[in-house]
């Protein structure tokens, strides 16, 4: 019951909060200096200032921004963020369905394998403390917090594309893709996402794994932890069920923060590879002024780190029953 009413009151709070970043958003973006019809009009001598009041008021950008902003609050409450300003005219949605689940996907298992490495890894590096291991995994830290993400992309990209040929370098799928069988897809896929997965993961790896080091020293030098060995309780139970539990709660932080990246931090590796996801396509809405894709994926962004809080304060109440219950 306590847990049901944490949640509720988490949710109802949420809707204000996304009101409000919806509101600053839209009006930072319909400041900023150019219009979307000057991608089409500025470059073209015969268009007239009649033409771009026309096109002004097609789009309904000649309307003040605060009933500009009504109406496109009215839309999205049916989930219709509009068409876009590109010249195709499709409908937002549509755009943006079809390269979030490429995105989330590359992301979600680029999480998966940082959990699955990161947290092992602090553990046995917190528990033999001064060990060579220990040595080398700090040597680790300060590699991959320094190597840049897109040169260390290249260089896989020579190393197992180009020299070695062991993988593909760009795209998600092979030319002959349709004709395979159904495991021959699913290698075809994977040899794809491997590298992507990888590269996307590499800083995450250090930078957790060194979060759960210092978080997994600083628990187990607790007195509650001394209490736990002195009963003669096994060593494996004491860290695994006593110290990693209360370990774990910065790195739910974490976690929540990094749900938001899903998006954000995609630009880089989608453009590297060549992966149609949904980096390229904010990119390509921002250098284009498409404001209802840009006001669509900046809703999404909200939505994803309003639910990565949500996630981080519902997973603290459960580590942590005090909590819920004040």
């Amino acid at each position: 019951m306590a847990m049901a009413i944490y949640l509720a009151k988490r949710l109802a709070g949420m809707v204000p909060l996304l009101l409000g970043i919806t509101l600053i958003s839209f009006m930072v973006i319909h400041l900023a200096p150019g219009e979307p019809t000057g991608v089409a009009t500025d470059l073209n001598p015969k268009i007239t200032a009649e033409v771009r009041q026309r096109l002004m008021s097609y789009y309904g950008l000649d309307k003040p921004l605060i009933v500009q902003y009504g109406l496109w609050l009215k839309r999205i409450v049916s989930l219709d963020f509009g068409n876009s300003f590109a010249p195709d005219g499709r409908p937002v949605m549509d755009k943006i369905m079809e390269r979030i689940p490429v995105t989330v996907g590359i992301n979600v298992l680029a999480l998966l394998l940082i959990l699955l490495v990161s947290l092992p890894i602090g553990i046995y590096s917190a528990t033999h403390q001064g060990s060579l291991f220990d040595h080398a995994f700090t040597i680790f830290v300060f590699v991959g917090f320094a190597v840049p993400t897109f040169w260390l992309a290249l260089l896989c990209m020579m190393l197992f594309g180009v020299n070695l040929h062991w993988l593909p370098i760009s795209g998600l799928r092979s030319m002959n893709y349709a004709h395979l069988s159904v495991m021959g897809k699913a290698v075809d896929l994977g040899r794809h996402l491997l590298l992507p997965v990888v590269i996307s993961a590499f800083g995450g790896l250090a930078g957790f794994s060194r979060y759960m080091r210092s978080n997994m020293l600083e628990v187990i030098r607790q007195d509650y932890i001394t209490t736990a060995r002195s009963k003669g309780l096994k060593e494996s139970r004491v860290i695994y069920v006593h110290a990693f539990r209360n370990a774990l709660l910065p790195i739910i932080t974490i976690l929540g923060f990094s749900i938001p990246g899903l998006i954000g931090g995609s630009v880089i590796f989608e453009t590297i590879f060549a992966i149609p996801g949904m980096g390229q396509l904010f990119y390509a809405g921002v250098m284009s002024r498409d404001y209802p894709l840009i006001m669509g994926m900046l809703v999404i962004g909200a939505v994803l780190t309003l639910a990565g809080n949500l996630i981080a304060d519902v997973s603290y109440a459960v580590a942590d029953p005090r909590i819920r219950v004040g």
